[in-house]
């Protein structure tokens, strides 16, 4: 390599449903689905701020202010960037207004995370962060 950075830092989101749901995203030209969220911005204070930004531009809705938790960092294989892994911190969030799919999301799906099926899952989302978290209610 010629010392480039091949790391994507992240910020990825975990919203439920009042059943215990989760929702991923699929952004525009994308094949697969993943937490929402993003990359750090410059001009983004922290973690917090980027994930404010993001949930704001990409779902239409406000971060629910004291209510994000952080679970873990995670890393995996990007899935959008070949070559290039994500590094993602992760936070179980709560937003207020209607989620809706906007800017660069073309799909919305909620699922729960102990049996996502057969919908193609980014390997951050897949493997690091659904098998972690506790199981819908029925």
């Amino acid at each position: 390599m010629n010392g480039e950075d091949r790391r994507i830092r992240i910020v990825a989101a975990v919203i439920r449903d009042e059943t215990g749901r989760v929702l991923l995203v699929r952004k525009r030209g994308a094949t697969v689905f993943q937490q929402p969220g993003g990359k750090r911005d410059p001009y983004d204070a922290d973690d917090l701020a980027t994930l404010a930004r993001e949930l704001r531009e990409e779902l239409g809705v406000t971060l629910v202010p004291g209510s994000a938790r952080h679970l873990w960092r995670a890393s995996a294989p990007a899935a959008n960037e070949p070559g290039h892994t994500v590094e993602g911190e992760v936070y179980a969030v709560e937003v207020a207004g209607d989620i809706r799919a906007q800017a660069e999301i073309e799909e919305l799906r909620w699922i729960d995370p102990a049996a996502p099926g057969d919908l193609p899952i980014a390997r951050l989302s897949r493997e690091h962060i659904l098998p972690r978290l506790p199981v819908a209610r029925p």
